[in-house]
């Protein structure tokens, strides 16, 4: 059984007992979190499909850290003009264990 989901504007393909690095969402360790935004769910070879949602469908997770991504170096230059600007910048991620789908 998998489901897409939608969580803060990006879409997941998620089954039971993974993680998801999904972007910063609010609250803190522990704390239980539901995604309504089910646009896609297969149960067995019988997949539904939202238009653009299921309704009735969710999926609950477990918030279980916040952590920040690898580091992406932002590099920019202008050849012959002596213009070299270097910096770096970490993203900040959610990691949430998916617990239960239900359709």
């Amino acid at each position: 059984m998998y489901a897409i989901v939608n969580i803060a504007g990006k879409q997941f393909k998620v089954t039971k007992d993974q993680f998801v690095y999904a972007p910063k969402l609010q609250g803190e360790s522990g704390a239980s979190v539901e995604f309504d935004e089910v646009l896609l769910a297969d149960d067995n070879g019988t997949i539904s499909i939202g238009a653009p949602t299921l309704s009735g469908a969710k999926v609950s997770g477990k918030i279980l850290d916040h952590v920040k991504g690898d580091k992406v170096i932002v590099f920019k230059k202008k050849r012959r003009k002596g213009y070299k600007k270097k910096n770096g910048h970490r993203q900040d991620f959610t990691k949430v264990l998916i617990e239960n789908i239900s359709i």
